[in-house]
């Protein structure tokens, strides 16, 4: 997810634009890196956070041909916020259109968090247009991790927990199949201060959760400026209340259609979600220098 930084280091792509997907929806994407480098498609957290430019840190400009959009209704894609026409299969699609625009044949999949669940998903589709995949913060949107947003967060996170729930009536706190849906109808709500407020407890909590040690003070700051607490709540919790547009435990069933992808490697590291945690940080660099040993005596780069 993006959390934006004024001084944040600058990486120019070599193209950049947008394409309409639908009649709906407009999709920025931006190309950098070596036009002849290794294909690799980065997906971004959320839903609804956007791509930014510390993203790009990750890969070698020399090395790697990187892909990245923001996806629909996020960052600089448009309308903003919207979610009619806006799931997991869409998406989906938008991978299929943009690589094939850009002549990615066969390409490397990096995502964390929802970028992780979107990588699986697409990998488990469309198995033969994957050579790999670097993932971080894997969310499989099963019972055991929406429990733990909504319930067991509270052990954890203690005081981001209670002030995401001090919103809700006690009839609905803690619970997946009520705690949600109760700030969908907040967020949604017609009277823009409602929906303002709502928004920003909602993003300010999902961005707590990041990290091992939140500084809310910080955050804060960030969301009184930043659109995406208006993107991230209103499309995250468009999907969280739809199960994510997913059959139930659709990766755990489909993991068969990525057994060809042998030798993956765990790293379990002491950090939490967010990849700008610095051991988190470390792990991602190690594991795309190592995917591009395997990669590039295949490509001129």
């Amino acid at each position: 997810m993006t959390c934006y930084n004024l001084n944040m280091k600058k990486y120019p792509p070599y193209k950049k634009g947008s394409i309409e997907v639908d009649d709906n929806h407009s999709i920025y994407y931006e190309l950098y890196g070596n036009p002849k480098g290794i294909p690799l498609v980065y997906l971004h957290g959320g839903p609804g956070g956007g791509f930014d430019e510390k993203d790009k840190r990750f890969f070698n400009p020399q090395v790697w041909n990187v892909l990245l959009f923001d996806q629909r209704g996020a960052g600089k894609s448009t309308p903003f916020c919207e979610t009619k026409h806006n799931n997991t299969w869409k998406l989906v699609d938008d991978i299929n259109l943009l690589t094939k625009k850009f002549g990615f044949k066969k390409f490397v999949l990096f995502g964390g968090s929802w970028g992780s669940t979107l990588s699986l998903v697409y990998a488990m589709t469309y198995p033969k247009r994957i050579r790999g995949m670097v993932l971080r913060g894997i969310y499989t949107n099963t019972q055991d991790e929406q429990n733990y947003i909504y319930t067991n967060a509270r052990y954890f996170q203690p005081l981001v927990w209670n002030r995401f729930m001090s919103h809700v009536p006690k009839k609905y706190r803690g619970k997946v199949g009520e705690t949600p849906h109760y700030y969908q109808n907040k967020i949604f709500s017609k009277d823009k201060e409602i929906s303002e407020k709502y928004c920003y407890e909602w993003t300010l909590y999902e961005l707590s959760l990041l990290f091992l040690h939140p500084n809310l003070p910080k955050l804060e700051k960030i969301l009184k400026t930043d659109p995406v607490a208006h993107s991230l709540a209103k499309i995250e919790v468009h999907y969280f209340v739809n199960n994510c547009f997913l059959e139930k435990n659709f990766i755990q069933r489909n993991i068969k259609e990525i057994a060809h992808m042998p030798k993956s490697t765990l790293n379990i590291v002491h950090a939490g979600h967010s990849s700008s945690e610095p051991a988190n940080s470390r792990a991602l660099k190690n594991g795309v220098r190592e995917m591009e040993r395997i990669m590039r005596p295949r490509y001129k780069c």
